[in-house]
């Protein structure tokens, strides 16, 4: 079982953060989140799946990058849950 999760990530932020739900040009679903490293060597991606990581409540070698490690829409994979369980533990954003 493994969930899909599509990410808009804007990195340099001031502090590691999940924003909330937004629609992307395709009329999907995707959920903004912030993070303070760089773009640089992939230190924003790092950041992200480990953010995403502890929200879950997942281990983070769970958290994998599908597509877009060089753009600011990414595809987050997360193995042992589903879609549902993964909208679950995001609802309260």
């Amino acid at each position: 079982m493994t969930a899909r999760l599509a990410i808009k990530l804007t990195p340099r932020a001031n502090a590691d953060r999940i924003e909330g739900w937004d629609i992307d040009p395709d009329g999907r679903p995707v959920l903004k989140v912030r993070v303070r490293a760089q773009p640089v060597e992939g230190e924003a991606n790092a950041a992200l799946t480990a953010l995403l990581a502890k929200q879950l409540k997942v281990p983070r070698r769970n958290v994998n990058l599908a597509r877009g490690g060089q753009s600011r829409l990414k595809m987050i994979e997360i193995d042992g849950l589903s879609d549902e369980e993964v909208r679950e533990r995001l609802a309260q954003f």
